[in-house]
């Protein structure tokens, strides 16, 4: 079995805290950018969340067991419709473990859970509206394609809730939910690609997910 190499779990959210403090999104956009497709929340938003809520989701608390499944980190920008950065924005995700299992007592497939995958995170945005969680990658789970759930929740605001899906998955075409969307263009918005990390010694992916929200005024101050 091959070892994975993980940096620490302390060092990563330190990064990554880094990271959004330090990526600024400068100006403006001439045009508006596509707005993100709300979809539906689902009936597997944690029933009860996690003691642990932060963004590394491949080890619980100070666990030295990760996760099953293909370690991806999963980074991308929340911003208006003229590409400026929505800051302190709490960004959630819940998505299926290695095993296509949930962290809710609803799933299918309870019994096949990783009890080392933590199922569900939380990362507030930057000065650039960033976000970064270390997480797997998604597997089907009956019924329905790969996909992650992102929650965005601002202050005075409705709740902005979505999926993406992995690009050029075969599910797609029988993803119901999916399909739904109406129009190539809504597709393409929710579709990320899952690239590999060059010269990553655990195979580890990258994937990148920006969230447009349609302008408001608090968005602007």
């Amino acid at each position: 079995m091959t070892q994975l190499w993980l940096p620490s779990r302390r060092k990563f959210i330190s990064a990554s805290a880094f990271l959004s403090a330090a990526m600024v999104t400068p100006g403006l956009l001439a045009d508006e950018l596509t707005l993100t497709p709300a979809q539906t929340e689902g009936p597997f938003y944690p029933t009860k969340l996690p003691l642990d809520t932060d963004n590394d989701l491949i080890v619980i608390n100070h666990g030295l067991t990760p996760a099953i499944g293909e370690i991806t980190y999963l980074s991308g920008k929340v911003m208006d419709a003229k590409g400026n950065p929505v800051r302190n924005a709490l960004v959630e995700i819940w998505q299926v473990d290695g095993n296509g299992a949930y962290l809710h007592q609803g799933t299918s497939n309870r019994d096949k859970q990783d009890r080392n995958f933590q199922g569900f995170g939380r990362f507030h945005t930057g000065l650039g509206g960033d976000y970064l969680f270390r997480t797997v990658k998604p597997v089907p789970y009956p019924g329905r394609t790969p996909h992650i759930h992102f929650k965005v929740i601002r202050k005075g605001q409705p709740d902005f809730v979505t999926q993406c899906y992995v690009k050029g998955h075969p599910g797609n075409a029988r993803d119901g939910i999916f399909n739904r969307l109406g129009g190539q263009d809504k597709m393409d918005a929710l579709l990320v690609d899952f690239k590999p990390v060059e010269n990553s010694r655990a195979g580890e992916l990258s994937a990148t997910f920006n969230i447009v929200l349609g302008v408001t005024p608090e968005d602007r101050s």
